[in-house]
């Protein structure tokens, strides 16, 4: 990336995230500085602990937020982190990771990568046979593609993958959404996002795309969940079609009438409140399997 180039997208970044709210910090139960591969730099981590913890090591969930690849959303995702904790044994880990184009692919999945590793390097703390990832569209990307192409399948017990993009490499001018709305992820938004994270790269390439990623490569359990109201739903399902080999579980759901994004504000008692309600009860239910 040339140094203009990054000084223009630099200045799109900026702008895009002056529109983000300012979040309060989530209330956890600890917060933790995981190590990274890169000397004296740590990888932030968010812990939500289990309501009824098992006896032993605990299972453990990984979260990743979305974030357009650029958004800095880690937080965003308290809500149904402690809807987890609290009606599971999972210890959650909702994991910062880093952010274009400051830090362009692969920098992203490299932090995924660790945290991972970080969880398997502690058997003593951590069920290694109940190690499930999951995440929000950029982080249910990464969360789908490290699960199939950089860990054994049997790494995961299950993959929790929230309107992820599996397919980078489709113009996000000739995507379309089941439901004729206006969308909240406007192409040009699309574009940018891409841009600041993997201009220059094959967009087709596994870390980038799950969607080329061989099937048998996938972990047991996975969960899918799309929009109505999302240009991305299409190319979520299409995966989940793929992955309904008959060798493993897959739940693939559409919520109707709600857009990327929807769950993460919602109005007490609203259609959109009801819909975030199912789509977690689909996660704590694949997490128990």
């Amino acid at each position: 990336m040339s140094f203009l180039t990054y000084i223009r997208l630099k200045a799109v970044a900026t702008f895009l995230r002056f529109g983000v709210p300012a979040m309060p910090a989530p209330k956890t139960d600890d917060v933790l500085q995981i190590p990274s591969r890169d000397d004296r730099r740590t990888i932030k981590v968010y812990v939500y602990k289990p309501s009824n913890p098992q006896q032993g090591p605990s299972p453990v969930l990984l979260n990743f937020h979305g974030s357009g690849f650029i958004l800095p959303l880690h937080g965003n995702d308290q809500v149904y982190c402690r809807r987890i904790a609290e009606n599971t044994p999972y210890t959650v880990l909702d994991c910062a990771y880093r952010l274009g184009p400051e830090y362009p692919f692969p920098a992203s999945p490299n932090d995924v990568e660790d945290a991972v590793k970080y969880v398997l390097s502690r058997p003593e703390e951590y069920d290694l046979t109940h190690v499930s990832i999951g995440g929000f569209s950029a982080g249910a990307n990464m969360s789908l593609a490290l699960s199939g192409h950089v860990f054994p399948a049997k790494t995961f017990r299950s993959v929790l993958a929230f309107y992820p993009p599996t397919d980078v490499s489709v113009d996000p001018y000739k995507r379309v959404q089941p439901e004729p709305a206006p969308t909240n992820v406007p192409p040009w938004i699309v574009s940018v996002f891409n841009e600041c994270y993997f201009r220059g790269q094959d967009p087709k390439q596994p870390l980038l795309s799950p969607m080329f990623i061989d099937a048998a490569k996938f972990p047991d359990n996975i969960l899918i969940i799309t929009c109505g109201q999302d240009p991305l739903a299409f190319e979520g399902e299409e995966l989940a079609k793929k992955l309904k080999d008959g060798k493993r579980h897959v739940v693939s759901q559409r919520m109707p009438g709600v857009g990327h994004a929807w769950d993460k504000q919602v109005e007490a008692g609203s259609v959109a409140e009801m819909k975030r309600d199912e789509a977690y009860a689909l996660a704590i239910e694949m997490l128990k399997r």
